[in-house]
């Protein structure tokens, strides 16, 4: 009980300390929601554990945001009025924080292991999409190059959903978004092309 109440003051001090305001907390949470449910739908048809893992930590990141946004909503609240006007902000942060939790729900199956199962490995042998998460070393030759300089899609036929960077997200990045050392892509393709980007980001 002690840890834990250490854990809530350590959140609200951090959330305090953000000076975010609530519209920003409130895309994000939008942001990983829609990204969770790519990827746990992704996990759950390709039976893969890496990306079910990284809908896990990215449940947890909803967590504290939600929590977040409760702490700034009484923070706020100086009248009753105030405090009802808030309180329908903080339903919207629930209700995203719920598909999060759905979409753990889903990848609890992959990572269960009923995708080894052989009548799930029948169903998986005919989807030809792959979605995976690539990490790009500094010698690779995206490294240090936006995605459009390198003509990623056309030159791969690879679609990057996402970019986690030092810890953080980057949801639908633009030809214009740079790729940098240690950035790890989530990518979208056929099997032979996710092979080749793949090669280019480990060379």
């Amino acid at each position: 009980m002690v840890e834990e109440d250490k854990e809530v003051d350590v959140l609200a001090e951090d959330a305090i300390q953000k000076k975010r305001n609530v519209k920003d907390i409130l895309v994000e949470m939008k942001d990983n929601s829609e990204l969770m449910i790519d990827l746990a739908y992704s996990a759950l048809l390709t039976n893969s554990k890496s990306i079910a893992e990284e809908v896990e930590d990215l449940e947890e990141l909803m967590d504290n945001l939600q929590y977040e946004i409760e702490i700034l909503a009484m923070l706020a609240a100086r009248t009753p009025e105030d405090a009802a006007d808030l309180s329908g902000i903080i339903h919207v942060a629930s209700a995203a924080e719920k598909v999060s939790d759905a979409a753990e729900d889903i990848v609890d199956v992959v990572l269960r292991g009923v995708g080894d199962h052989p009548i799930y490995q029948t169903m998986l042998d005919e989807s030809e999409e792959q979605v995976v998460k690539l990490v790009v070393s500094g010698s690779s030759d995206l490294a240090g190059k936006t995605l459009g300089e390198y003509r990623l899609l056309s030159e791969t036929g690879c679609f990057v959903r996402a970019i986690k960077r030092s810890g953080r997200w980057i949801y639908n990045p633009s030809k214009n978004t740079s790729v940098k050392e240690g950035d790890m892509l989530i990518v979208l393709g056929a099997r032979e092309s996710v092979d080749k980007l793949e090669k280019i980001c480990c060379d």
